[in-house]
C-alpha cells in the first residue's frame, strides 16, 4: 500500500487562494517535499495476508477506482460439506436450557459475607 493519499482540506471563501505558474515557483522541489500524506491505518489483518499479491491488486484497485470492481476477486477455496460427518459430531435433539447461567444461593451468601469488613469491639 505505497499509494499516498491527501487529507481534503475544505476550501475557505474569505481566504484568499494564491495561484502559483511553474516560472513563478523556482524551488519546486521544495514544495512537493511537503508531507500531506494520511497515516497509514491498520487493515485489520495479519502481516503475512497483507503480503499476498492478490489481496494487494484487490485492495490498490479499490484505492484507485474508489469501489470494488466485479473482476477484481480474491481466490478461496471451495468450502466442503460433510452433512453426515456434522450430524454424527451434533446430534439434533439438542434443547436450550431454561437457564443459561446457575446461581447456587448458599455459596452466594458465602461470598457476600465474606466480603464484609469485620468489626472487633474492645
Amino acid at each position: 500500500m505505497s499509494k499516498l493519499s491527501f487529507r481534503a482540506r475544505a476550501l475557505d471563501a474569505s481566504k484568499p487562494l494564491p495561484v502559483f505558474r511553474c516560472e513563478d515557483l523556482p524551488d519546486l522541489h521544495e514544495y512537493a517535499s511537503i508531507n500531506r500524506a494520511v497515516p497509514q491505518m491498520p487493515t485489520g489483518m495479519e502481516k503475512e495476508e497483507e503480503s499476498e499479491h492478490h489481496l494487494q491488486r484487490a485492495i490498490s484497485a479499490q484505492q484507485v477506482y474508489g469501489e470494488k470492481r466485479d473482476n477484481m476477486v480474491i481466490p478461496v477455496p471451495e468450502a466442503e460439506s460433510n452433512i453426515t460427518y456434522y450430524d454424527s459430531l451434533y446430534p439434533g435433539d439438542y434443547k436450550m436450557p431454561k437457564q443459561l447461567i446457575h446461581i447456587q444461593r448458599k455459596r452466594l451468601r458465602r461470598a457476600t459475607i465474606e466480603l464484609q469488613p469485620r468489626v472487633c469491639f474492645i
